[in-house]
């Protein structure tokens, strides 16, 4: 029986804190939640039909009385609460211990032995936003030739860099130097290459030619199941980068939530089976770190009203799966992403409706539904809810 399953990740759409958030500092967030309270006139309908406002602790939406879909919500086991713990978790690797993060930007001894081995000064060393920090350093960086240095709430070493004054083979080769530092007790997630345009203030636009450089998974995942069964396994926006490119088969990078979803609905097309992995990354970061609370109440809407082109797209044995990765909810003074329960939808025209998953007991349990799905015996940490479902 050919079968695909898609699995979308709400990147940020968290639903409410985890027990642990206090020990996180992120003691009453609820990324969906207060959108809903704090957005006059909120609407998701069509997520609202899936089952989501039914799912316990999500408030200020409807719940539909007879759900069409299949709706839960998974707690996190993984130590974290960023983009690769979120969905390392959702494959089957669990953290024990928390990637680094910098608030306070590198220490001084990363730094020196960073412009050691790239032979230059550096600029920045802060958190920062991308685009600010451009702004602000971009016609210091022009005329001295040093790279900036940022990060972010995230466990990230970010270099920009003018394409004109660093050529892109150099800085993707100053990201390599970066991310063979960067283990051990000084690891990172990602070193992320971000290049722009521009030789002046007001002017500064980054470029598409971003790469990051991830951590490699530190056992076998569920895309790689999926792969090594002789399936497509194809990974739209940055899930290849997520997962240093194991397991993926084919990928294709996305310009914004929209192009996502466009290229979604392009490869559902073009597979009749297999495992399509989509991450939609603008809720996180244009709207969640920003504390752009209209912006991301309407980044929803517009995803809710794709969402039937998506259900139409799926052939009569596929599923939908629509989950999030931790959440970032933009209603706190902080611009951290928060440690949150993420939501749990599946649909497909042969499964059962109106099912209430509870509370599963970590991401891990998507990846081995998934698995389970198609038919992949595996040795993934997790259970299984197949048999609820189908």
């Amino acid at each position: 029986m050919d079968r695909k399953v898609v699995l979308v990740v709400l990147d940020s759409v968290g639903i409410g804190e985890l027990p642990d958030a206090e020990l996180y500092g992120d003691k009453g967030s609820n990324t969906l939640g207060n959108i809903a309270k704090h957005v006059k006139g909120f609407s998701i309908p069509n997520l609202e039909a899936l089952g989501i406002g039914s799912i316990e602790g999500v408030e200020n939406l409807i719940k539909c009385e007879n759900p069409e879909g299949i709706y839960g919500r998974c707690s996190e086991l993984s130590k974290g609460k960023d983009t690769i713990t979120g969905h390392w978790e959702m494959a089957g690797v669990i953290l024990e211990t928390p990637l680094q993060t910098y608030p306070n930007g590198f220490p001084r001894e990363i730094m020196d032995e960073f412009e050691a081995k790239i032979g230059r000064n550096t600029l920045g060393n802060v958190v920062a936003s991308g685009t600010a920090i451009i702004e602000e350093l971009g016609e210091e960086h022009i005329r001295t030739g040093y790279p900036i240095i940022y990060t972010s709430a995230d466990s990230v070493f970010q270099i920009a860099a003018n394409e004109d004054v660093i050529p892109l083979e150099e800085l993707y080769n100053m990201c390599k130097i970066a991310r063979e530092m960067l283990v051990g007790d000084k690891m990172v997630g990602r070193v992320i290459a971000r290049p722009f345009k521009g030789m002046k203030k007001g002017e500064f636009v980054r470029t598409a030619n971003r790469h990051d450089y991830a951590l490699e998974p530190f056992n076998k995942t569920a895309l790689e199941y999926v792969s090594e069964a002789g399936l497509p396994m194809a990974a739209v926006g940055k899930i290849k980068d997520i997962f240093t490119g194991k397991g993926v088969t084919e990928s294709v990078s996305i310009k914004d939530n929209m192009d996502g979803v466009d290229k979604t609905l392009q490869m559902m097309k073009s597979h009749s089976n297999g495992f399509i992995f989509t991450n939609l990354v603008d809720f996180d970061m244009k709207f969640g770190h920003r504390n752009d609370v209209e912006g991301y109440a309407k980044a929803l809407e517009e995803f809710d009203d794709r969402l039937p082109e998506i259900k139409e797209a799926l052939g009569d044995n596929d599923v939908l799966i629509i989950t999030a990765d931790h959440g970032c909810d933009p209603t706190t003074e902080g611009t951290d992403h928060s440690r949150e329960y993420v939501p749990v939808l599946v649909y497909g025209r042969n499964l059962k409706e109106d099912i209430n998953l509870g509370t599963r007991n970590g991401f891990c349990d998507i990846g081995k539904t998934i698995l389970d799905l198609l038919d992949i015996e595996n040795d993934l940490v997790g259970k299984s809810f197949k048999d609820l479902i189908v």
